[in-house]
């Protein structure tokens, strides 16, 4: 083992040299990574106490703080109180639980949640090499951990969705407890309105993951689960929602069943799967929802536009992205199909080595035992958004993959390109820039 204080010296230095490299010198495309602004950042900076507090306990069908096992709590019930009450404002519901840790803790706590309100052990999701996220298959925490019997979906690959006729038809006889939507490659909105009558006829709840695509529900431009018939949303708090890495659930206690419904999740949370939930990051996914609220709008129009400006170009210069007789997209992200090029292991490492970071995956024709070399990438536009790209950067974006995608010139020689280019690109956009900023915001209004 290498010498104690040398492993301190080396932890400090490449800690040092990340910062650098993924803020500075790399253009970030990875479709579930968000980027926080300055305010959001001092925020949680100026929490840190809360890092190491713990608020045991029981909430309120308001998801407000209803018991705490410790003392010292009187400001720390208040911030979460404020926190969950900001979220509730901003997706027009009346229930909220901000303790979970994760978008997966939040599916763990509503999955167990929804089977033990039903006590049906059925769960119909999208197949996972369709898109669903790891946490809803029954060889992730959905089967292996909560022992819920996964039924799938019927996709249609050639419209990238959830064909809503035929998975009708799979509800009706399956009978389960609980119909999930969202995911991880996740194009386009999902048929909630168009099954949620089935849905109510076999007694099922209705799950809507969206941890991608938050921050476009928040800004209005992809879809609105809770008024298309979804009884809860699960998501992560920093995908295209910009805020600190954290996880949520909502919902509307609106009638004896949903409020049965939502004491389940929260005895899921606590004392089920909870003990710390990181409170630090309270305060800053309050002002994340500011940010949000004011400035949602117009930045996941412009993330959507970019992810089509993207595909379009990419298409127009030979490589094959999904869906072209449909826009592309109408979220953040792009499946590209890259199996012409060398694969998606091959692609995506030649851009790492460009300094253009996005993620291999597979596209739901691939043999799924080809997770290591899958034929598609998976590409994201709220990073890029977030710092200032419009459509004629994305087009200047796009020829530099390019040049590394179709080896006109060397990973290093494209590298130099895109260190200088990121450049002009340092400045967080659609939020503010420190804490006083938005309160003299709030001030003015």
């Amino acid at each position: 083992m290498e010498d104690f204080y040398d492993l301190v010296v080396k932890l400090t230095q490449a800690t040092r040299d990340h910062e650098r490299y993924r803020d500075q010198e790399c253009i970030n495309m990875i479709a579930s990574e968000g980027l926080k602004s300055p305010a959001v950042k001092e925020m949680q900076a100026f929490a840190s106490d809360l890092e190491g507090r713990y608020a045991e306990g029981d909430n309120n069908i308001q998801g407000h703080v209803k018991k705490r096992y410790y003392q010292g709590q009187k400001f720390m019930s208040s911030i979460e109180d404020y926190a969950a009450d900001l979220m509730k404002s901003l997706f027009k519901c009346n229930w909220a639980d901000i303790r979970l840790v994760s978008g997966t803790h939040a599916n763990l706590a509503t999955f167990k949640g929804l089977s033990l309100a039903t006590k049906n052990r059925k769960m119909v999701v999208t197949p996972l090499s369709c898109g669903a996220h790891i946490s809803h298959d029954y060889t992730g925490l959905a089967g292996s951990v909560l022992g819920l019997e996964d039924i799938n979906h019927v996709y249609n690959i050639d419209e990238m969705n959830i064909d809503p006729d035929r998975s009708a038809d799979v509800i009706r006889a399956a009978k389960p407890g609980i119909v999930t939507f969202g995911g991880s490659l996740f194009l386009f909105p999902h048929p909630i309105k168009e099954l949620k009558e089935v849905c109510d006829e076999v007694g099922a709840y209705v799950a809507y993951d969206s941890s991608h695509v938050l921050g476009l529900v928040a800004g209005g431009v992809f879809q609105d689960p809770l008024r298309e018939g979804a009884d809860f949303i699960t998501s992560s708090t920093h995908k295209t929602f910009p805020g600190p890495q954290g996880g949520v659930v909502m919902g509307n206690a609106s009638d004896p069943r949903t409020e049965k419904a939502i004491k389940k999740i929260q005895y899921a949370i606590f004392p089920l799967s909870a003990s710390s939930t990181h409170l630090g990051r309270l305060p800053a996914l309050g002002i994340a929802a500011l940010e949000m609220k004011l400035f949602g709008n117009e930045l996941a129009k412009q993330i959507v536009k970019n992810a089509q400006t993207a595909g379009q170009c990419l298409y127009e210069n030979g490589v094959k992205v999904l869906c072209e007789h449909k826009g592309f997209t109408q979220s953040h992200q792009i499946a590209v199909d890259i199996q012409a090029f060398g694969g998606g292991n091959k692609i995506a490492q030649d851009l790492e080595d460009a300094n253009i970071i996005c993620n291999k995956n597979l596209l739901p024709y691939d043999d799924q035992g080809s997770k290591g070399n899958p034929s598609g990438l998976r590409i994201g536009f709220q990073d890029v958004t977030r710092r200032g790209f419009c459509e004629g950067d994305i087009k200047h974006l796009c020829d530099l993959m390019l040049d590394v995608i179709k080896g006109k010139r060397t990973p290093a020689e494209v590298q130099k390109d895109v260190v200088e280019f990121k450049k002009g690109f340092n400045t967080i956009k659609f939020g503010f820039q420190n804490v006083q900023e938005a309160l003299g915001y709030i001030n003015k209004a």
